[in-house]
């Protein structure tokens, strides 16, 4: 099968449709059109279902995606192989983040690859879930996957490395701060405090849900399903914010007060790929995050 078919393909599923798939491509349209058909006609099954202007994946569609990015990266890890004998480092990475892990440590690691590798670029993508990021690696959407969970990760047939645990903090609303001068707070002390919290399904909202169902007095005002909404409806005094310590940094640098919240729950963060036939520059960045895992830095509620 000719891989400049599956090529096209995924532009037309990345492209949502036809014609920005073609630009992307610059290549005319008609001739996009006739690729996709003949790859229709060589798998014998239609790909897409053409409704008006759009075009959506048939059943047989949905199937290939999956095999069509294993097949490309695969294409790119032998490029990137040969080019790497003489000397060449570039090429592109492909990574998928949760919000929180997105911050840090993504960041850090982000920071320490590209001084080593200046000439790779990095594609980031956003995920919600631990689910979703396991099916980004797995599909082959993505090489590299940053996930946060409530507890360690074990994923069959995807290599988890764990990066970090992030303990749970309160970024302070500053026009409603009654905590003293501590740095810690106890949950019993929510009550009577108005909240911004994440959507249900992550551990942020749970220590939320779980403090009312002990009977703590607290009221979620706003419920964002966009973190970076969360700091700005802080600084303009909507409520205080439950988060993961990997936003403390940013938070201070705005002027806002962190607690540390007890007893204490953690975000387990750790990085997925798959366990073969990876990419140098996928290698690469695995070592970096090794790196940072070793460094085994205490977090706040060691401190």
């Amino acid at each position: 099968m000719d891989t400049r078919k599956l090529k096209y393909f995924l532009a037309v599923v990345d492209h949502d449709g036809f014609n920005r798939a073609a630009e992307h491509l610059l290549i005319a349209q008609p001739s996009l059109s006739q690729t996709i058909a003949s790859l229709e006609k060589e798998l014998g099954v239609p790909l897409f279902h053409r409704i008006g202007r759009r075009a959506v994946l048939s059943e047989a569609g949905r199937e290939l995606v999956g095999p069509a990015r294993l097949v490309m990266r695969d294409l790119d890890a032998a490029q990137s192989a040969v080019l790497a004998l003489r000397g060449v480092r570039s090429g592109r990475l492909d990574i998928t983040t949760m919000p929180s892990p997105g911050i840090e440590p993504l960041t850090s690691m982000i920071a320490g690859f590209t001084r080593e590798h200046p000439s790779v670029s990095l594609n980031i993508s956003a995920a919600f879930t631990p689910e979703e990021v396991i099916e980004s690696v797995r599909s082959g959407s993505t090489e590299i996957g940053l996930a946060g969970s409530s507890s360690a990760m074990k994923v069959p047939g995807v290599q988890v490395l764990e990066l970090e645990r992030q303990p749970l903090i309160l970024i302070v609303n500053p026009h409603a701060d009654t905590f003293g001068t501590g740095s810690a707070i106890q949950r019993a002390d929510l009550g009577g405090h108005r909240l911004i919290a994440s959507q249900r399904g992550s551990l942020m909202r749970w220590l939320v849900d779980d403090a009312l169902a002990r009977g703590v007095n607290t009221e979620i005002v706003v419920e964002v399903a966009h973190r970076t909404s969360i700091l700005p409806l802080v600084l303009a005094g909507v409520g205080h914010a439950v988060m993961p310590s990997s936003w403390a940094p940013t938070a201070q640098k705005a002027g806002l007060r962190t607690l540390l919240i007890e007893p204490v729950s953690h975000l387990h963060v750790a990085i997925l790929s798959r366990k073969e036939d990876l990419t140098p520059a996928a290698r690469a960045f695995l070592a970096v995050a090794a790196l940072h895992a070793a460094k085994g830095k205490p977090d706040a509620a060691d401190t």
